[in-house]
Formats: C-alpha cells, sequence, structure tokens
C-alpha cells in the first residue's frame, strides 16, 4: 500500500512539475517593463504609433506591455500581422471593451467595436449584402458623380482667380455630402446637426475614441472620469443620438415612393420584421448609422488629402499621373469611373500614399478570446492585441528605401492593400477587416483622378513642393496637422 501511495505521489509530482515547466516555456513576448498600476503608458507621448515603432526595435516585433492593468502585444512586421490576422484569426476576431465605444456606439452595438459572436456576424453579413456590396455601390455612382462635379466647378472659380484652395476643407466637405446622400438620402446644413457643425462633432468624436483614456486601462478609476472623456463622450453622443432619430423618423415618415433607397430606408426594412433573417432595433440602426458615416467619411478624405500632399510635394509624380490620364481619358472630358481600372499609375501612388500614411496608424484593437501559442509566445486570453498598421508600412526589411515616396516600387509587383498581402494593410485584414474597402478605395480613386486630370497644383507664396509641411495630428484617423492649401490651373479643354 505505501508502495502504491509513493508511486501516485511521485506520478502527481511528475505531472505537476511537467506542468509548471510547461507554463515556464509559454513565456510571454519581450518588452519594456512598467510602473505600478499605470504600466507601461507613459511611454507614449503625442504620436504613439511612432512611438510604438522604436520600442519594437529594441524588443521585437510581436512586444508585450502592460497599459496600465490592461495585458497589451503590439504587432510591428508583416511577418507577425500574418499569424495575428490569417493564421489566428478566429482568437484574435473580438475587440476589447473600450468606453468610447460603451458611451458613443451604443454599448458596442456598432460593427467597428462590436464583440465577436452570433450578433457581430449578423451584422457584418447585413452590412457586406445590404449595404455594401458592389450593387449597392454602383447604384450611388450618379451621387458621386453629382457632388464631385460641384466641387470641380467651384475649384474652377478659384482657379480663374488664381487664388489658394483649401483642399482639405473642400476634401472634407466633399466626403461628408457624398456620405449624408449615401447613407441618409440627402445632405444637411451643419446647423441641422449641432451648432459646432457636422464635421467638427465628427472629428471631435474621433479624437477622444483614440485618445489614451485611462478609463480603458484602468478600468476601477473609470467612473471617476479623471480625463474628463467620459462627460465629453455623453455629450457627443446625445447629439449623433438626437441626429439620428431625426434621420429615422423623417425615413419612416416620408411618403416619396419613387427616391431611391438609402442605407437607412435597407436597415428600416428589417425592424420589426418577422421574417427578416436581421433582427435590429432603433439602437442597433443608429450605431451602424455611426459606423457608416464615420468610416465613409474620415477615413476617405484623409485618405485623399494624404494622396494629394504627396503628388503636390513630388511634381514628377504628379506629372506622370497627368500624362497617365491624357493618354487614358483625354482633355476634353472628366474622369468617369469606368476609366479606373486603366489607371494603373495611379494605383500605385494610392497604393504608397496607404503605406506611408495608413488613415487609421494603429488599426482598431483586437482582443485574444484564448490562451494562444505564437512563435512560442503565450498571449493569454483577454490580452489587448494592437496592430501598428503605420510601423508595418516602413519596416525596412518589407521595403526599400521604406520612409522615401516611391510609387514606381510597386511596377511588376502583386503586392495589393486589400488584405492578403501584410506589408500593405491598411484596411486591416481576416474577420475583422474594413468591409467597407471597395466603396473607400472607389472615392478616393475617383476624387484623387478628378482633380489631378482637371487641375495643376502649386503651392501658395512660392512655397517649394520640398517645403510643403508633412505633419500629422494623431486621431483614430490620422489628418494633417495642418490644411493643405494650394493654387488650382485649369487643364481641360472642356
Amino acid at each position: 500500500m505505501p508502495t502504491n501511495l509513493a508511486l501516485i505521489v511521485l506520478a502527481f509530482s511528475l505531472l505537476a512539475w511537467l506542468w509548471v515547466r510547461g507554463r515556464k516555456n509559454k513565456r510571454l513576448p519581450p518588452g519594456p517593463g512598467g510602473l505600478p498600476i499605470f504600466g507601461t503608458l507613459h511611454l507614449l507621448g503625442k504620436f504613439p504609433h511612432r512611438d510604438l515603432q522604436k520600442l519594437a526595435r529594441t524588443y521585437g516585433s510581436i512586444m508585450y506591455m502592460r497599459l496600465g492593468l490592461v495585458p497589451t502585444v503590439v504587432v510591428s512586421s508583416p511577418e507577425a500581422a500574418k499569424l495575428f490576422l490569417k493564421t489566428h484569426d478566429l482568437v484574435f476576431a473580438s475587440r476589447p471593451p473600450n468606453e468610447a465605444a460603451k458611451h458613443i456606439a451604443y454599448g458596442q452595438k456598432n460593427f467597428i467595436y462590436g464583440e465577436y459572436g452570433p450578433y457581430w456576424r449578423n451584422i457584418r453579413k447585413m452590412c457586406t449584402l445590404e449595404l455594401l456590396s458592389n450593387h449597392k455601390i454602383n447604384s450611388f455612382m450618379e451621387v458621386r458623380r453629382e457632388e464631385l462635379a460641384l466641387l470641380i466647378r467651384n475649384i474652377k472659380e478659384a482657379a480663374r482667380e488664381r487664388v489658394a484652395v483649401d483642399l482639405s476643407a473642400k476634401v472634407s466637405s466633399l466626403s461628408a455630402d457624398m456620405s449624408c446622400r449615401m447613407i441618409f438620402g440627402k445632405k444637411y446644413m451643419d446647423k441641422e446637426f449641432d451648432e459646432r457643425g457636422f464635421k467638427a462633432v465628427i472629428h471631435d468624436g474621433m479624437r477622444i475614441a483614440a485618445s489614451f483614456n485611462l478609463g480603458d486601462y484602468i478600468p476601477p478609476i473609470a467612473p471617476l472620469d479623471l480625463q474628463g472623456l467620459r462627460k465629453r463622450m455623453k455629450a457627443i453622443s446625445k447629439v449623433f443620438d438626437n441626429f439620428f432619430e431625426k434621420i429615422i423618423d423623417e425615413h419612416i415618415q416620408s411618403q416619396d415612393k419613387n427616391r431611391i433607397k438609402d442605407f437607412v430606408d435597407v436597415m428600416l426594412e428589417f425592424v420589426g420584421s418577422e421574417e427578416a433573417e436581421y433582427k435590429i432595433d432603433r439602437d442597433n440602426i443608429k450605431a451602424i448609422i455611426l459606423d457608416m458615416l464615420v468610416a465613409s467619411m474620415d477615413t476617405s478624405a484623409t485618405a485623399i488629402e494624404w494622396g494629394l500632399s504627396e503628388v503636390i510635394k513630388h511634381p514628377g509624380v504628379m506629372r506622370k499621373i497627368q500624362k497617365e490620364l491624357e493618354e487614358k481619358v483625354g482633355l476634353d472630358r472628366v474622369v468617369e469611373e469606368s476609366d479606373l481600372e486603366k489607371l494603373e499609375y495611379l494605383d500605385m501612388v494610392i497604393k504608397e500614399s496607404f503605406r506611408l500614411h495608413p488613415v487609421a496608424p494603429l488599426l482598431v484593437p483586437h482582443e485574444s478570446t484564448e490562451d494562444c501559442t505564437i512563435l512560442d509566445f503565450l498571449i493569454p486570453r483577454k490580452t489587448r492585441v494592437i496592430i501598428n498598421a503605420w510601423a508595418i508600412g516602413r519596416d525596412p526589411s518589407a521595403w526599400t528605401e521604406a520612409d522615401k515616396f516611391f510609387p514606381e516600387r510597386f511596377i511588376g509587383g502583386e503586392i495589393d492593400l486589400r488584405g492578403r498581402d501584410f506589408q500593405l494593410i491598411p484596411f486591416g485584414s481576416g474577420r475583422r477587416g474594413c468591409p467597407g474597402l471597395q466603396l473607400g478605395l472607389t472615392v478616393v480613386r475617383l476624387v484623387l483622378a478628378q482633380l489631378l486630370h482637371c487641375f495643376d497644383w502649386q503651392l501658395p507664396n512660392d512655397m517649394l513642393p520640398s517645403q510643403l509641411d508633412m505633419t500629422e495630428e494623431f486621431s483614430l484617423v490620422t489628418p494633417r496637422a495642418t490644411p493643405l492649401r494650394a493654387i488650382p490651373t485649369y487643364r481641360l479643354h472642356i
């Protein structure tokens, strides 16, 4: 009997030793040490994507940090991104809790911040099939054509008077008007939204959402609202909610049966229907409207702004684009969406601009739903995962002269930006990749092509292209810090 007991004890001891050894072998990725409670939050400054890139040079492309009380892994290379977004995509398909999403996006009922699960999968399916399909995108082609024609007409007046145009403001207004017509069916004046103005509230919301909110990283102190962010979130949420309620009521009461169905019309068809595949209510609709509005308006405008900035800064690139436009389109008409597939050099320029200026440099954080081992590193359940798309686009092991704007690097290459090639993932990849990618690319390509086809651009006050300030302003979507101003000269023969 004692012998049997000894064998049992020995067996359990051996199992315990193997378990402990196994846990030791599953070590966390390397990373900087932190302070009590605050962790490594103090290492992140005005431009977190740049700070994280510098830290990754020391600790590696899979880096562990404790941001406050939150275990966090930062991914900074194409190879590492592929492991998280493709190989183990399902494990990292969820989103972490987020104060901004909780207070602004109706308790994370939106598509962008929704936790992975049956509800999110249904919303994704609805958005992809009913709102963002090629058929639906093409149905709004005339809307895009009309709004862009208004912008070109306005800039032609400035060209006649030889005055500088605030391209940042013009493009932002264009994107907002296109988005409103596609989502709401009509444009709204700023005063109909809020006294601060439509774009100002959207931008404020984006800045708050991108803020390193102590409440997100040290949850026990969130109710104290030490930074005043929760108060601002609730104020912005009230503005959005009042506006969206007005929009929904207008659509319900509309008697015009002949108008083109917009996104709100499509979503309302699923409310209260016993036969509908998607079960949604007003809060769901408002959360999705917010997603559509922010994703279509700010991201496209920012991408166009950076693309124009790089082209104006590099006059040789502008000449090559315009030569391609002259050959493929001609100077006797404007660019149509059917022309876009033929503009190969323009596509290279857009890829290069997205590489250097991803509109969301840190994408939207992921969260692990279970323990996972990647390259012998343990990534525990409930770990926040940050994909540094900005660092990946400037990774010297993936790109020659990574900080140089050089569109020709894509000649003969097959690198795409749709999430299949992890050197270039401005729209993310995998299950949480951006469902509005095709719509966004269509708008960016069309607007850039039209502005460069219709006009030559030069900087005001005899400023040299090399002197153009390219400083950014960090936000969830990261625009230029200063408006882009340039003098247009009309080029077409019409």
